[in-house]
């Protein structure tokens, strides 16, 4: 009897290894290739900052310029290309100004700006209400001030939808990895969603952690900036200092991280 017990130990203690080293090999060999997107280790060339905002000259916004920027983001975030627009999926998107800004009463706005593509996405609230109405703490908000979304973690009760006041959130209606070419994803180093899940803007938090700047600011020639409003000497407390700027519906409190020029400036 004794000896039986000492081979089922045996045996129970080679399966236990074997489970535990499976996930540990198959982690391995992702990160040979993939950066979760979950990632909170800190990489050595990270960026780091108090509060990442962004300001975004509309003057310099054109289709061509918008295009490219939509482009680069969704295909870095295997955002899904559907068939069926009611279930479309966006993180940064074109919006005429009256739609984006519906608050401004100001008649002498410059028609330079009033008649511009204005892009939007997640304004990565100071004051973020999605986080407030999230009951799983699937969406939450940094240290750094960036608003980010746990894909595991979301039930899709989309609350966060209901709160949010900018339209800056898609729900999945249906399997996202329908929209991509071959269901293969663009960027295999960043996660595809699943159906039932909300997702949207996440600053490129994956490109910061390895010392890379949001891939809009990169793409756009100038017409967005990128950086730290906490840091007196960033590029983006410069163009505040020196430039008019608006934010979308200022009056709810939500104090937003992403500013708009209008009428243009020297700085962005």
């Amino acid at each position: 009897m004794e000896e039986n017990r000492r081979k089922f130990l045996k045996v129970a203690g080679a399966s236990a290894v074997g489970l535990s080293v499976a996930p540990v090999m198959k982690a391995h060999a992702i990160g040979e290739y993939f950066m979760p997107a979950s990632q909170t280790g800190k990489h050595e060339n990270a960026l780091i900052g108090k509060h990442w905002a962004m300001v975004i000259d509309i003057s310099k916004l054109t289709e061509d310029i918008n295009e490219k920027i939509t482009e680069a983001c969704h295909s870095a975030h295997n955002v899904p290309e559907l068939e069926n627009k009611k279930h479309e999926i966006k993180w940064i998107w074109e919006e005429h100004f009256e739609h984006a800004f519906t608050d401004q009463r100001n008649s002498y706005i410059p028609d330079s700006a009033k008649h511009s593509p204005v892009l939007v996405l997640c304004n990565h609230c100071v004051n973020p209400p999605c986080v407030k109405a999230c009951p799983t703490k699937a969406t939450f908000k940094r240290d750094d001030g960036i608003v980010l979304m746990d894909f595991h973690r979301c039930i899709g009760c989309r609350f966060c939808m209901a709160a949010c006041p900018y339209g800056s959130r898609s729900f999945n209606l249906e399997d996202p990895r329908n929209g991509l070419e071959d269901r293969k994803p663009k960027n295999p180093q960043f996660p595809t969603r699943m159906k039932g899940v909300v997702e949207k803007c996440n600053f490129c938090a994956e490109r910061l952690a390895v010392g890379q700047m949001p891939l809009c600011a990169e793409v756009s020639e100038g017409a967005i900036v990128f950086g730290d409003l906490e840091d007196p000497e960033s590029e983006v407390r410069s163009i505040l200092a020196k430039s008019f700027t608006i934010r979308r519906k200022p009056a709810l409190g939500t104090e937003p991280s992403v500013y708009y020029i209008v009428g243009g400036g020297d700085h962005a």
